[in-house]
Parts: structure tokens; C-alpha cells; sequence
């Protein structure tokens, strides 16, 4: 998984500490399971046993990073070894040495070497330099040998500037800048463990180790994606490839056994979902102008990036519950089955699917808003269904006769145009008054098999139908919708009855 996303430096493990670690690093190298592109890397305390292990765990390695570490922190000086800062200066230095001695036992391997004052953060700076300069001299990176100096924030204790402000004194007084590597490597306990490698880098360190979303110990290391994500929305290109988050996202839970939270930043199942009615209806109105102008770079509201760019798809950018709005309903309708309605339809369908959704409590499924726009908008009473008509102009009025089945006779009306001569037929029939406050038609398809969408609205005795119908021509489909709003409207059945 590491090697597909394009990690090139990659800690395979603390050999030393336990002998599933050790096996697995000799597989890794037994195996040829390495690139040549890749350097493993592998953890190891100060203590010349665990050293010496460490290098046999990576015999006949290509290349490789031998890092290692003890802690420098006030707390541990003084309340686990005992011992003060020189005697602490010691340990890194002797390390050091067994470090660099058993290297040279394994010249075929192209060596780097790694040093961490653990708890950096807790540490003061000044020792922490003084520490840190003596490994240098022990390793001499004049020489050609990569040496790397990684400050960890072991526990999380600052603020990001304050951290960035460390890192920044660091690199301005450290020896041999120009011949080392300033590595950070920090932890979540404050929540900030992206903030602080970002502002560390800024602050002038060359390298970031951290783990795929936020894994390790307490609240869990920086996590990669997360910042190679940040990266990528601002136009930067972090070299890694994580078109497939979804992957990633099982890989990780499947080796933790830790659920990756839906909230995780970028790659959570809700990260691109909008359960908010002026989210959704911002969401749908700016992905339109996306669309219609062509955009060369992604610009849409609420929505940092285009979710199709890490494997993930629109399906869920809209969600709906009792919280969503009419923007939103309207997306799914014509994402999910290509329904377009006119914006004046857009409350009418959503007050009925915000009911539906109080009443049961739960999320409303794309199918579950077709079947109620179906059922109250859609779905056509047999009886209603005009079986035919003639249309006659004289003297600029229009005469219509129409069959309908619920009617048992033909339906005479006249008007300045057929929709105003049906109108006029019922109302005659049924003795009530009609208004036709919205109708809007639309052809969903050219050709042969050509489609057209009409949207009625009638207000009868000041109640509100509607309806959305199709039909072979805009003709058929308006005469149609008149007949379907009409007909659910309970006055028509008490009187046809």
C-alpha cells in the first residue's frame, strides 16, 4: 500500500524489539520485496545489543535508514534515568558511535543515519542543539554519509507557532545545516498534529514522518493524508497518489481494527455530504455554473475539492433528513433520475419529503424521495387519462373536445388556447373555479422517440395541486399534467362518483 501511494522512505519496523518485527524485516530483504526506489527504515534505542540486532535484521539490504533515539526531555532526565544532561548527552553520543562502528561490519548497504531527541518538545532547546551537535560530530556528514535529525513531538505540548518557532531556532543554530536533514515528526495529543508539521516545514524543515490517517500511539501521529491533501488543494502536488481513498480508508481499519472516523478531514465517508438545506441548494446552484462556464479550475461551494479526484463520487454529496432543503431534493431528483423541475417546484416537493423524513426520523434514500414525488406529483389515475381530443379555431377561439374516461361523455371547453379550453370544460362540468398559476414545459428528448415535461400547478377552491407528467409532444404532456393535478384534488372524484 505505502510503495502504490509513492512513499519513498518508509519505516518498516523496531527489529530489535521483538522477533515478528525482526522476521518480517528479513522477508522484506530475503523476498526482494524492496524497490530499488525505496529506503526502508527501522527503529532502534540507544543500547549497543539492540544495535547490533538492529544490523543484522537489515544484512544485505540495498539501502537503508538506522534510526535512533533516547529521550532528552527534563521529565525523563529527571524522573526515569536519573541521570543529568551530560550523562544523557552520553547516550546519544555512545549510540551514535555504535551506530556509525556496525555500519561499516555491512559495506554492502548504502547507509543513512537518523538521530531523534525524544520529547524534543520537552526539552530545552539549547541542550536539545548541544545534544544534537555532538551526534553530528560523531557521524560527520562532511564526509558524504546522509545524517538525519529528527525532532519529535512526542507529546503534542504548544501551540503550531510556538512548535514552528523551535524548529526555526533549531535549523538557525544547529551545525552543518547545509549538511543534514531536518526531519519533524509529530503526535495529535492537541489536535494539531498537521498544523505543527506544516508550520514546521514553513519554519525550515526538509522532511515530515507521520503515518495513513493518523495512526499511533494516544491520539496518533500527523497523518500523511491529511497533509498531502492540503497540499493538493492548494495546487501543490505532493507526489502521492491517493485517487483511491476508499482503499486506503480499508487497508487501515483492516490493520488497526480502528474504525476510521466519517468525519476524518478529506477522505471521511460525510467529509463531501451536505445534510443542510442552503449547503445543498448552494452545492447544487454552483455546480450548474461549473458546468454551464466550463471552469478550468474546480470552484464549488462547500466542496474544497472534486470529490471524483480521490475515488470517491457526487452520490453523496447530498443527503437528506428532516435538516435538508429544497435545493438538495432537487439535486438528487435530477442527479439520480434525471427529474428537472422548474425552482417554483422545488417547494412543493420539498415540504412532502421533509414530513416523510420528521415522521420517520431517518435519512431519506434517493428512492425513497422518487416514490413520493411519484406518488404526489406523478403517478396517473387511469380514469384520468385522456384518451383523446379535437381542437377547432374560429374567430381566434379555441374549441376543445376531450375524452376522458373518468367523464363517461365528452368534455366541451373553449379558451384562447387548448390548456384555457380544457380548463374551462371542467369548470363548467364540476361548477368550480380553476386557475392555472404555474405551467412550465420542457422537451426531455429530440428525434423519433421524442419526450416533453410539463409542470402544472392549479389553485381549485384555493387549494394547491400539482403535477409532473410526460407525453410524445409539449401538447399531450401540458393537457395531461392539467388532468393529473386536477384529478388529486378530492372534488372531482365526489363528483364524478
Amino acid at each position: 500500500m505505502l510503495v502504490k501511494l509513492g512513499f519513498k522512505e518508509i519505516e518498516v519496523g523496531f527489529p530489535s524489539a521483538s522477533q515478528p518485527d525482526f522476521d518480517f524485516v528479513r522477508s522484506l530483504i530475503e523476498e526482494d520485496l524492496i524497490p530499488d526506489d525505496v529506503t526502508i527504515q527501522v527503529l532502534t534505542q540507544a543500547r549497543e545489543e539492540l544495535i547490533a540486532r538492529t544490523y543484522q535484521a537489515l544484512a544485505g539490504a540495498k539501502k537503508a535508514i538506522v534510526h535512533v533515539y533516547n529521550s532528552t526531555s527534563t521529565v525523563q532526565r529527571e524522573q526515569v534515568f536519573g541521570k543529568d544532561k551530560d550523562g544523557i548527552k552520553q547516550i546519544a553520543m555512545q549510540g551514535a558511535r555504535w551506530v556509525r562502528d556496525y555500519a561499516e561490519q555491512y559495506p554492502q548497504t548504502d547507509w543513512a543515519f537518523q538521530y531523534s531527541p525524544e520529547s524534543f518538545t520537552g526539552t530545552e532547546l539549547d541542550y536539545a542543539l548541544d545534544v544534537c551537535n555532538a551526534v553530528i560530530e560523531e557521524w560527520q556528514p562532511q564526509t558524504g554519509r546522509r545524517v538525519i535529525i529528527n525532532l519529535p513531538a512526542t507529546v503534542e505540548m504548544s501551540t503550531p507557532n510556538i512548535f514552528a518557532d523551535q524548529i526555526e531556532y533549531f535549523c538557525r543554530n544547529i551545525h552543518q545545516r547545509d549538511q543534514i536533514e531536518i526531519s519533524l515528526h509529530t503526535h495529535n495529543d492537541r489536535g494539531c498534529g498537521v498544523a505543527a508539521a506544516e508550520l514546521g516545514v514553513m519554519a525550515g524543515a526538509d522532511r515530515i514522518e507521520g503515518t495513513l490517517l493518523g495512526n499511533g500511539e494516544r491520539t496518533g501521529n500527523m497523518d500523511l493524508v491529511t497533509m498531502g491533501m492540503n497540499l493538493y488543494s492548494q495546487g501543490v502536488d505532493p507526489q502521492l497518489d491517493f485517487s483511491n481513498v476508499q482503499e486506503i480508508i480499508e487497508t487501515v481499519e483492516y490493520c488497526t481494527e480502528l474504525p476510521v472516523s466519517p468525519r476524518h478531514p478529506w477522505v471521511g465517508e460525510l467529509v463531501y455530504t451536505a445534510f443542510s438545506g442552503s449547503h445543498q441548494d448552494a452545492i447544487r446552484k454552483s455546480m450548474l455554473y461549473h458546468d454551464q462556464h466550463q471552469l478550468p479550475h474546480w470552484q464549488v461551494a462547500y466542496l474544497p475539492i472534486d470529490p471524483c479526484d480521490i475515488g470517491r463520487d457526487y452520490e453523496a454529496v447530498v443527503r437528506i433528513n428532516s435538516q435538508s432543503g429544497k435545493g438538495g431534493i432537487a439535486l438528487i431528483l435530477e442527479r439520480d433520475f434525471n427529474i428537472s423541475l422548474p425552482k417554483w417546484m422545488h417547494a412543493e416537493v420539498s415540504k412532502l419529503v421533509q414530513k416523510e423524513s420528521e415522521t420517520s426520523g431517518a435519512e431519506m434514500t434517493s428512492f425513497a424521495i422518487k416514490s413520493i414525488f411519484d406518488h404526489y406529483f406523478s403517478n396517473q389515475d387511469p380514469q384520468w387519462l385522456i384518451e383523446g381530443y379535437d381542437v377547432h379555431t374560429q374567430n381566434g377561439k379555441v374549441s376543445g373536445e376531450f375524452r376522458i374516461p373518468a367523464m363517461h361523455t365528452t368534455l366541451f371547453g373553449e379558451g384562447n388556447g387548448i390548456v384555457e379550453a380544457l380548463v374551462n370544460g371542467l369548470e363548467k362540468r364540476f361548477g368550480i373555479r380553476i386557475e392555472v398559476t404555474h405551467l412550465d414545459e420542457s422537451a426531455l428528448s429530440e428525434g423519433t422517440n421524442a419526450q416533453a415535461q410539463a409542470c402544472i400547478a392549479l389553485v381549485i377552491d384555493g387549494q394547491k395541486y400539482c403535477s409532473v407528467t410526460t407525453g410524445e409532444d409539449t401538447s399531450s404532456a401540458v393537457l395531461q399534467g392539467v388532468l393529473n393535478a386536477f384529478s388529486r384534488s378530492d372534488l372531482p372524484q365526489a363528483l364524478v362518483a
